[in-house]
């Protein structure tokens, strides 16, 4: 069962939910609109290796925003800090921003349960685009889970800014 936005603004008032800042104007009629922050990671490394820790620079991008060629991808980050303990957060593109070419959190769009940090958006660009920090660029549903609940304590927990990935974490058995 999804929350209908008037459920969202319910449940987070109740503390049972998390987005701050909260600005009313960004719920929709299921889903709550998400913002850019001002901080990217850029991957260096010619070709990403998932059992290694890869080279990468993170910077910053003020007012003028920043221009993505077609092919490029950045990982960048929420403005809101979200979470729940009792519903599953599920990130989606705004559909106006996709019809811009941009793909945002491609993949990665469940969020365990009892996580709570920045959301890292995966951006690839389809075609030439500008993004501005601030804009709003996802959005978050939340969905209410059957079962038992165990509440996420992983690698990522707490995120704060855009966060690379620590899948080299899962490899046991490295090569050389």
């Amino acid at each position: 069962m999804i929350l209908s936005g008037k459920k969202i603004y319910d449940e987070h008032a109740k503390g049972r939910l998390n987005i701050s800042p909260f600005n009313i104007d960004h719920l929709t009629t299921n889903s709550y609109d998400l913002t850019l922050g001002s901080k990217f990671i850029r991957y260096l490394d010619e070709i990403i290796d998932p059992t290694k820790i890869n080279r990468y620079e993170e910077f910053e991008v003020g007012a003028e925003g920043i221009y993505l060629n077609k092919g490029d991808f950045l990982l960048a980050h929420s403005v809101e800090v979200v979470g729940s303990n009792h519903f599953v957060p599920i990130i989606h593109a705004r559909s106006s921003i996709a019809r811009l070419g941009l793909f945002v959190h491609v993949t990665a769009d469940l969020i365990d349960i009892g996580s709570h940090g920045n959301v890292t958006f995966q951006l690839f660009s389809c075609l030439p685009v500008r993004i501005y920090p601030g804009m709003r660029i996802g959005q978050v549903s939340f969905w209410k889970p059957k079962g038992e609940i165990d509440l996420y304590s992983g690698k990522y927990q707490g995120s704060i800014g855009p966060r690379v990935s620590e899948c080299h974490r899962d490899f046991t058995i490295r090569g050389s």
